[in-house]
C-alpha cells in the first residue's frame, strides 16, 4: 500500500512537533524496539536517534520501572504485563555513564480491537530542578550552622548561663527577650534559639525597628491592602504573614513608637493582624523574639514603652553580657576569628603575638564581641607575618592600656588606693573571680591580690 503525499506530510509534521518538544519522548513497537526519538532525548540521554532506533530501552538502565528497577526483558514491562500507565521519578544511565534524575511517564498504545500496538514514553530532566533543590539545601545548611552553638563562642561562666538559657528557650514556645549592648551578639542568640526549635523548618524573618519609619514600619510588620497610602500600589504581606509557623525577631524592640507597640502587643495576645488599610483579621502562627540594648524597664518607668508589652515580651529573658565581663573568652574568641578569616582570605596566620594578645585583653570593647570580629578583620588586612602582631591591631588598640580599659569600663579606682577586704570582695564579685581582672581594676599584681585573699581568708574559688 502506497503512503499518500498526505500521510507524508502529517508524519514530518508530527516529527517537527516532537522535535520541537522540551521533554524527550521516545516510542516503542509492540516487541519493545525504539520507532521513534526526538531531539530532546537525544540531549538528556547522549544517544542519537540513529543509535537508539531499533534498539529496547534497556539501554537507558532506568533504576525504577513500575515497582522494580529495569526488566532483562521486554516481556517483564509493567506497562507491558499490566497494560497501564506509569509515572515515576528516577534516574537513566547517560551514555557517557552517569545518571541523570528524571520523571519517566509511560503508557501503552491500544488499536481499535484492544491490541497493545507499542508504548509512548516522556522524560522530563531534574537535572536544574535537583539542582535548585540541593543549592536550596545547601543555604538552608549553611543558615543553620550561621546559627548554630559554635559561632556563640564563650567558656566563662556568664556564657555558660547563655548557652543554658539558648537550650531552654529553644525547647519552648514562649516569647523571649534578648539583652545586651550592642555588638554582643543577639542576632546570633535569637537565631540558635530559632534553630534549635522545632520551628527550625520556618522562616526566621529579622525586621531592624530603628530603621524605618513608623508608617514603614507597620507597612513592613503588618504588610497593607493597596491605596492604603501613598505609593501602596499593590497588595503587601507584612513580616508577620511570611514568617508563618516559624519565628520573627524583632531587633531594637525600645524605637517601636506607641502606636505600633499597641498593635504588637495584639499580636502577642491574640495571634492575630490586620493590614494597613484593611479591617479583616488574619490569624498567624509566629513566634516572636525581640532584642534591645536599653534598658527596657527604665523606658517602662519613663513612659516611653507600654509595660504590658514589655512583660509580654519579657516571659523569657536572656541577658549578654558585654565582652569586659567575660574577658577569659578573648582568647577563644580571637582564634575563632582567626580561623573564620584563613578561610575566608586564603591566609594561613598560626595565631596572635602575646604582646598582641595582652592589648586584646587590656582593651575595654566598647563594641564588644562586634568590635573584636573587625579587629581581626583589619589585622589580616596588615599582617605580612604567619602571626598577627601589636603593629597589626587598629589604633585604637595600640594606644589603651591597662589603667585606660579600667576607666573606660566605668570601674575606675584611684591609684594608688586603700585595699579593704569589702572593696576586694566586691571586685571579686563584679569580675566574676578572675583574679587578673580584679588586679587590672584595682592597679595591683596578681600576686598581690592573692596575698590579700590569704590574708583575709577569702576563697580562691566563688
Amino acid at each position: 500500500m502506497k503512503t499518500s503525499n498526505h500521510q507524508i506530510w502529517d508524519l514530518r509534521f508530527v516529527n517537527l512537533i516532537m522535535d520541537s518538544m522540551a521533554e524527550g519522548v521516545f516510542t516503542l513497537d509492540s516487541q519493545g524496539r525504539v520507532t521513534s526519538w526526538n531531539r530532546a532525548m537525544e540531549r538528556i540521554s547522549g544517544y542519537k536517534a540513529r543509535e537508539a532506533l531499533g534498539k529496547t530501552c534497556q539501554m537507558l538502565q532506568f533504576d525504577q520501572c513500575v515497582q522494580q528497577g529495569c526488566p532483562t526483558s521486554f516481556q517483564d514491562c509493567g506497562v507491558r504485563k499490566y497494560k497501564k500507565g506509569v509515572s515515576k521519578e528516577c534516574a537513566l544511565r547517560h551514555k557517557e555513564g552517569h545518571d541523570v534524575p528524571v520523571i519517566k511517564n509511560a503508557r501503552p498504545v491500544f488499536n481499535e480491537q484492544g491490541v497493545m500496538e507499542g508504548i509512548v514514553e516522556t522524560i522530563t530532566d531534574l537535572t536544574e530542578i535537583k539542582r535548585a533543590r540541593e543549592e536550596a539545601e545547601e543555604a538552608a545548611r549553611r543558615l543553620g550552622e550561621l546559627h548554630n552553638f559554635s559561632n556563640i563562642v564563650g567558656k566563662s561562666q556568664g556564657m555558660m548561663q547563655v548557652f543554658s538559657a539558648i537550650k531552654a528557650a529553644a525547647a519552648s514556645d514562649v516569647s523571649v527577650l534578648v539583652t545586651g549592648e550592642s555588638g554582643t551578639g543577639k542576632e546570633l542568640v535569637a537565631g540558635a534559639i530559632h534553630f534549635h526549635s522545632n520551628r527550625a523548618a520556618g522562616p526566621l524573618v529579622t525586621v531592624n525597628c530603628s530603621a524605618l519609619s513608623e508608617t514603614l514600619l507597620e507597612s513592613e510588620l503588618f504588610g497593607h491592602v493597596k491605596g492604603a497610602f501613598t505609593g501602596a500600589i499593590r497588595d503587601r504581606v507584612g513580616r508577620f504573614e511570611q514568617a508563618t509557623d516559624g519565628t520573627v525577631f524583632l531587633d531594637e524592640i525600645a524605637e517601636l513608637s506607641p502606636s505600633v507597640q499597641i498593635r504588637l502587643l495584639r499580636v502577642l495576645q491574640e495571634r492575630e493582624i490586620e493590614r494597613v488599610g484593611e479591617s479583616s483579621i488574619r490569624k498567624i502562627n509566629i513566634r516572636v523574639i525581640a532584642a534591645t540594648h536599653k534598658n527596657l524597664l527604665a523606658q517602662v518607668q519613663e513612659g516611653l514603652f507600654r509595660q504590658d508589652l514589655y512583660y509580654r515580651l519579657k516571659v523569657f529573658p536572656i541577658h549578654i553580657p558585654p565582652l569586659r565581663e567575660h574577658r577569659e573568652d578573648i582568647p577563644l574568641l580571637v582564634n575563632h576569628f582567626r580561623v573564620l578569616q584563613n578561610e575566608k582570605t586564603g591566609k594561613e596566620l598560626s595565631g596572635v603575638s602575646h604582646a598582641a594578645l595582652r592589648l586584646l585583653m587590656d582593651y575595654p570593647w566598647p563594641g564588644n564581641v562586634r568590635e573584636l570580629e573587625n579587629a581581626m578583620e583589619h589585622a589580616f588586612v596588615l599582617c605580612a607575618s604567619g602571626e598577627i602582631d601589636v603593629e597589626d591591631l587598629p589604633v585604637e588598640i595600640r594606644e589603651a592600656g591597662p589603667v585606660f580599659s579600667a576607666l573606660a569600663m566605668g570601674h575606675a579606682r584611684s591609684f594608688p588606693q586603700q585595699i579593704t577586704r569589702e572593696l576586694l570582695l566586691e571586685t571579686l564579685h563584679e569580675s566574676g573571680w578572675n583574679k587578673a581582672e580584679v588586679a587590672r581594676r584595682l592597679g595591683k599584681s596578681r600576686t598581690a591580690i592573692w596575698k590579700y585573699m590569704k590574708k583575709w581568708e577569702i576563697p580562691l574559688r566563688q
